[in-house]
Parts: C-alpha cells; structure tokens; sequence
C-alpha cells in the first residue's frame, strides 16, 4: 500500500514516547506537590526529579547500562516509584519481582530475566541468601532500607548512601521509543512463571489512555488533580496497574504505604486523605472488615477494584461507606487496564441496576479495540448474552513472553490477544466476564459459570466469600462445588441446606440454572489464593478433586 509519509525537518525534534517524557508536566505545574512514604518521608516533585537523577548516576557508576537489567525487591516505596522512571530512563529494564512467590520461583525470575543488579529490601535479605548461591547473572547488590541496617559484606551500599554521595544532575538519553522498559512475570496457576515485557511507547500509550478514559468520566469514576492517589496493588504487580505512572503525569499528591497492613493504611487515608486508590476484593474486603477503621470516613474514596470478581455484597458495603467503587479489567499482558465499569450519569441511580454496571467488566478504555469471538474466531453479538472468548488489540499490549516463542504464538493467535475469558457485550457496550475457559463447569451437557454461583452465595448476609470448581461425577461428569467462607458471626451457624436454598430463590427466578446448584457445599476458614490475591482455582481443583 502506497503512503504519503511526511517530511522531516533535519533540525526537528522528533519526540520519542519515553518514560521521562511523562515527568515534564508534573515538574511545570506542580513541582512542590508532594510524594509521601508511610510514616516515614515526604518530598515534593521537584526533589523527586532530583532524586531520579541521584539514582540515575548512582547506577551508571555501578555499570548499569543500555540494555542492563535491574531487578527490584521492594513493598510500595517512593524508591519504587524512582526506580520506575530512573531506570527505564538509562534504556535498562527495570524487573519488577513479585516477592510473594516463593524462593524457588523468584530464583528462576531473577534467572529467567538475566537480572544485573538487584535492590533488595532488609526484610527479604533471607530469602537472597538462600537463593544466592544459585543466581547465574546477578552480579551487584543494594540494600533498601527504613533504618540505619547494617550493610551486608558483598552490597554495593545502601539506597539512600548511594544517593546521597551522587550528583543531582543527569541527562537521561533520547533513544528509541520502542525499547525495553520492564519485565515482570505472570501469577498464573500452571507451570512456571512467563515473563511478560512493555516498551516506552507501550507504557507511555496506557498512561495516555487510561488517564484520558478517567479524565473524561462527568460524575462516577474519575480522577483529576486535586486527588490524593494510593497504589494498594502491590507495584511489582503489573506497575501497580500503571496508576504511578498516571498519578505522576497529574502531578496528583501520591502516598505509599510500605507493605499492607491494614491499620497502617486506613491511618495513612485519614491522615493524608487520600481519595484514589486501586485494590483486589480481599485488601477492600480486610479494609472493610478492620475494626480499626469503623470509625474513619471513608466517602470520597474512590477504589478500582480488578484481578478477581468484584461481588455486589462487597460492592454494597463499600458503598455505604461511601466509596465509589467499581471494577477494572485486564491481565498482565494487557499493561493491564483494558476496560473501566464506569457508571454513566443517567444510570446513576441507587438500586441494583446501578450495582450490575459496577460489578461488569466495564467498557474498554481508548484505543482499546475488544470483542467476543466463537472458535471460529467469528464475532459475537453485542446482545448481552452471547457469550465468546474475549479478544483484544490496544498499543500496549505485551508482543509476547520473554523467551518463548510457542506461548507467544498461542496468546496472538490470528493476531488478536486472547485472553481465555469468557464473555458477552451488551448494547451499551459493557463486557460481562461469565468465567475463565478454563473453570467452567460443564454439567449434564449444561454449562455452569463459577463466577455466577460464587457472586449469588455472596449475596448471603453471612457468608464472606466464596469459590466454586467443578469436581469429578459419574453420572454427570463435573458437579459444582462450593467452598465457602462465612463472617465471624456466624461461623457454626450457617448450613449447606441454607446456602442450597439460597440458590433455589434465584434459580427460580430464572438467574442460574437449577443445575448449578451444588450438593455439595464446604464451609472453610479461607481460600487458597495466588501471591496477588486472585482465587486460585488450580490449587482448589487438586485440593478438592
């Protein structure tokens, strides 16, 4: 196809999308705005900058270079936040391991992803010594620390020492737009970790159109400057859904809480005010429950919630406390935010209209280009209720898995990345996630969505969540099992029979089938999850079958 492209000036400025590109702004027009950690420290934008350049020559004196590799051991740190843009802004990779695996698997990460150096908080130095001996790249070492910790013999120093003995000037180089940035990898229940990977261009494009999809809500789920924004997802998980990148181009005040703890946190609310903020069901559902903040305002809170199904009794109490709740779509080889369940403003109306739209998957975000296809790759109407795997195009997508080319492959077959969830779109343009491809119960011929048996049980007053797999029958092939988890209220005082005729009320109004009632219903003191707080259903299935 023939193209007009056009001309370029010799002397023109071509822009590349960098990671430091996204820093211009927040050091224009709010450069006294304020970063804070915990308890711990507060400085403005304009220190921030100056920092990311101390880290910048700190590294580049240790040999950290283009196409190095720097992995970080961390909880949610305004050192996190400084290694999200000083390293990427060399051309190195920043790895992101997530310190909720286990040694072994944090050993093959740090391994698969020919890491050069690592940061490591004091609180993980255990888990480096037991996996040093095996590490085949890592050469150097830095401590991250809160206090004045010794430094261990083989260490390059200590974060703050390094920072404080290097200069505050550094030109971060222009180079292609399509480098390398980060490298995290998947918390998926099969195998061994993948390794998934976003250029400059990619993460600078999902900050674009994320921020715009939230800039552009009129009165339910939105962000703007005057927010006060806290990541309570975990920044080695998918940049924290990318929200510090988006919260530093605002030039938002940012707070991070260090590891989650839930009375740290709701002080940390109160105190700083915070009014965004992102999170799994399970940090909302502990905030909720936490004696400790019964007492703290919560409304004006406004909280994302994404990685597993957002239940409308979870969904009912944060609103009564006031927070603007709603879901978010996406996975990790998505960036991850590809769809917002956004409220419009002539469906803002209480009741459970209003509650169905928060609870969907949403709408997708701009320049995110998402359907629902048959296996034939066909797309499905947009009737809500015909149900296909749910496919997607956006420029931020991952391009692969670091190193494997057949996954690869199978994730963009026929050019589309497919995400085995299954779903439907209705007229308005919402996705509805029914269930992942792979825990769908196929019953007696009938097919059984989990996610929906797991939202009714939820609505019980007394239970507090729940999971449902299929096990193995003789005669029908898979039954439905529910495992479920009641409220200190009520433990010992609830029964498989009244769960079971729970579910008949909304079998009979037609919700679910009368199939997908489970016999079998165990009650237990929690559910097996992965290390960032999805249900893990593999685990349940072995546990169980």
């Amino acid at each position: 196809m023939e193209t007009n492209t056009i001309p370029v000036t010799a002397s023109a400025y071509t822009y590349p999308l960098l990671i430091k590109q996204l820093l211009h702004t927040p050091l224009a027009v709010a450069p006294q705005q304020e970063i804070v950690y915990a308890d711990k420290r507060r400085h403005t934008y304009k220190e921030f900058s100056l920092r990311i350049n101390r880290l910048g020559n700190a590294l580049t004196n240790m040999g950290v270079k283009g196409g190095c590799t720097v992995a970080v051991m961390d909880w949610d740190s305004h050192r996190y936040l400084e290694c999200f843009f000083a390293v990427p802004m060399l051309g190195a990779v920043l790895q992101m391991v997530n310190v909720r695996l286990s040694p072994d698997q944090i050993l093959y990460t740090l391994n698969h992803a020919a890491a050069d150096v690592l940061l490591v908080n004091e609180d993980f130095l255990p888990v480096l010594a037991e996996i040093q001996p095996k590490l085949t790249s890592v050469k150097k070492f830095i401590l991250l620390s809160d206090e004045s910790a010794a430094v261990p013999a083989h260490f390059e120093g200590e974060y703050e020492s390094l920072l404080s003995n290097s200069t505050d000037q550094f030109d971060f180089p222009d180079f292609d737009e399509n480098t390398r940035a980060t490298t995290f990898y998947t918390t998926g229940t099969t195998g061994t970790p993948k390794g998934v990977y976003f250029s400059h261009r990619q993460l600078v494009l999902h900050t674009l159109a994320v921020s715009n999809t939230l800039a552009l809500a009129p009165q339910q789920g939105g962000l703007h400057r005057g927010d006060v924004y806290m990541p309570l997802t975990p920044m080695f998980h998918v940049h924290a859904w990318g929200l510090p990148y988006i919260a530093t181009l605002a030039g938002l005040k940012q707070v991070y809480p260090g590891r989650y703890q839930a009375g740290t946190i709701l002080k940390l609310i109160e105190k700083e005010k915070v009014s965004f903020t992102h999170s799994v069901p399970t940090i909302l559902n502990m905030l909720l429950s936490d004696p400790a903040g019964r007492d703290i305002d919560l409304s004006g809170l406004t909280a994302i919630i994404g990685g597993s199904a957002l239940t409308s009794s979870l969904a009912k109490a944060a609103l009564e406390r006031g927070i603007d709740v709603f879901a978010g779509y996406g996975m990790s080889e998505t960036c991850p935010v590809v769809a917002l369940a956004q409220v419009m403003s002539e469906d803002l109306v209480e009741g459970e209209a209003d509650i169905a739209t928060r609870l969907c998957a949403g709408r997708p975000v701009s320049l995110v280009e998402l359907r629902t296809v048959n296996e034939q790759m066909d797309t499905c109407p947009r009737d809500g209720k015909t149900a296909g795997e749910v496919v997607i195009r956006a420029p931020w997508l991952t391009q692969g898995y670091l190193n494997n080319p057949n996954a690869s492959e199978l994730l963009w077959d026929g050019g589309w990345l497919h995400t085995q969830d299954i779903g439907h779109i209705d007229a308005r343009g919402y996705l509805q996630i029914s269930d992942r491809m792979k825990d769908v119960i196929k019953t007696g011929g009938e097919w059984v969505s989990s996610l929906e048996v797991e939202e009714l049980i939820c609505r019980h007053p007394a239970v507090m969540e729940a999971a449902v797999i299929g096990v193995s029958d003789d005669k029908w092939g898979e039954r439905p099992l529910a495992l479920v988890v009641v409220l200190p209220d009520f433990v010992n005082k609830l029964s498989g029979e009244d769960i079971r005729t729970h579910l008949q009320n909304f079998a009979s109004q037609g919700f679910i089938s009368r199939y997908a009632i489970p016999e079998r219903i165990e009650f237990v003191e929690q559910l097996t999850k992965t290390s960032v707080g999805k249900l893990n259903k593999l685990a349940l299935r072995n546990q169980y079958r």
